[in-house]
């Protein structure tokens, strides 16, 4: 095992860095070599994790970061394979330190114990990534609490789109960024897809889809009715508002004997492998708010236009998608943010409530509108039902090109084309 260990670090000193293009987070940002904190880097299969962590070490020098990927075949998932890494970095560099970079390591039982020793017996720096939310800090082991900082990879944000297309936003025509903004929700933001041919795009998210049902869920959670999931997963990617009873009573129809208990078990996997992410009704009321029926959120477009018969064309959908991921990327840089649906009795429904620190910031509507005649009057009047109910006079409405300020009933309503909302 030594030997082995040994091959692998030498490897990574000796090759070249694959090519790495550079994202809006910085691992150099959040690190400090004086302060002994460990970094846990955490998202969705195939979100960029891993060059992430090497943008981090071209930066910091190849030559004083050492990068394990705890996935690779030749390395059993053993606590010893971590004991045995130590051993082979003090004969190799002696007492240097050095940050480590260790990749999917909760595959290892008793990682976070070990994590724990050699952060604070070690002058080693630690740097963790994993598609698992046991990397999170929501769920980060009782023994790491206090001693870690999660940063939380995305798909691609816009921005970071246009950088990887190439494109110039200020000497590009609007037809050609609203080509490119179809491409975005259509396509997805998944790196690897992102720069694919378009023939090749569909094999891949298949291969990442499959790959994170196997691994990710059936075989991480040892689940026993796989077909009760993949069933369950496709009617989550075709509908966005859900109840888990319906969910479980849909499920019995198609022959699965899931009970309640057992979605709820599932959506909580789903969720802590950052597939889906659920959005709740906004009410002051908790018991109605867990009682309401949820909204399911996608991790990248993409699954939803290739997967789903109900979004795959629905473009007003794809950008609410969208939109709610952006949200997810502001909530992450402020926790105190927190996102809900609105919704009345007469149905009269408000996809984001934007809420911080319990105070409505803003009201959010997002419709694919070209001109003020497309924006349905159901859901003007919504947004200002929202508004007199929540107390809050910053609504925007996200279009697909439409842009103006315009007044009703004694609110100024800030219609915002899609892409620039983005930026």
């Amino acid at each position: 095992m030594k030997r082995l260990l040994e091959e692998i670090i030498k490897t990574w000193w000796s090759e070249p860095f694959p090519l790495v293009k550079p994202r809006t987070i910085k691992l150099s940002e959040f690190f400090d070599p004086k302060i002994k904190k460990i970094l846990s880097v955490i998202g969705f299969r195939r979100t960029g994790k891993t060059f992430t962590l090497f943008d981090f070490a071209k930066g910091y020098g190849k030559q004083q970061c050492i990068y394990i990927n705890f996935e690779d075949e030749r390395l059993p998932a053993d606590v010893q394979v971590l004991s045995r890494l130590i051993e082979v970095i003090k004969e190799l560099k002696g007492s240097q330190p050095l940050v480590l970079l260790l990749d999917e390591i909760q595959e290892i039982p008793g990682w976070s114990v070990w994590a724990r020793r050699v952060n604070e017996t070690t002058p080693y720096h630690l740097i963790l990534s994993g598609s698992s939310s046991k990397l999170s800090s929501k769920e980060i082991p009782t023994e790491l609490r206090g001693q870690t900082l999660s940063i939380q990879i995305s798909p691609l944000n816009w921005r970071e789109f246009i950088q990887f297309k190439g494109l110039n936003l200020q000497e590009t025509a609007i037809p050609q960024v609203l080509n490119t903004a179809r491409e975005y929700i259509t396509f997805g933001g998944l790196p690897e897809i992102v720069l694919a041919e378009e023939g090749i795009k569909p094999l891949l998210l298949t291969e990442y889809y499959n790959t994170f049902v196997l691994r990710d869920v059936i075989e991480r959670y040892h689940l026993r009715n796989a077909e009760a999931l993949k069933d369950l997963l496709r009617l989550i990617l075709n509908t966005r508002t859900y109840t888990y009873t319906k969910l479980a009573n849909t499920l019995k129809s198609l022959g699965h004997g899931a009970g309640k208990a057992t979605i709820i078990r599932y959506m909580h996997w789903l969720e802590s492998t950052f597939f889906l992410s659920t959005v709740e009704l906004c009410s002051p009321n908790v018991k109605r708010r867990i009682q309401a029926a949820k909204k399911a959120y996608i991790i990248d477009t993409y699954f939803c236009s290739r997967f789903s018969n109900v979004f795959s064309q629905n473009l007003g959908s794809l950008m609410e998608q969208a939109v709610w991921g952006e949200l997810e990327r502001k909530r992450f840089h402020d926790p105190l943010l927190e996102i809900f649906y609105w919704k009345d009795y007469l149905q009269h429904e408000v996809d984001f409530v934007v809420m911080r620190n319990q105070i409505v910031k803003e009201i959010i509507q997002v419709t694919y509108a070209h001109n003020l005649s497309e924006i349905a009057e159901r859901e003007l009047n919504s947004l200002l039902k929202a508004a007199k109910e929540l107390k809050c006079s910053n609504l925007t409405v996200i279009t697909w090109e439409f842009e103006s300020k315009m007044e009703m009933k004694g609110h100024i309503v800030n219609c915002i084309p899609f892409w620039k909302w983005l930026l």
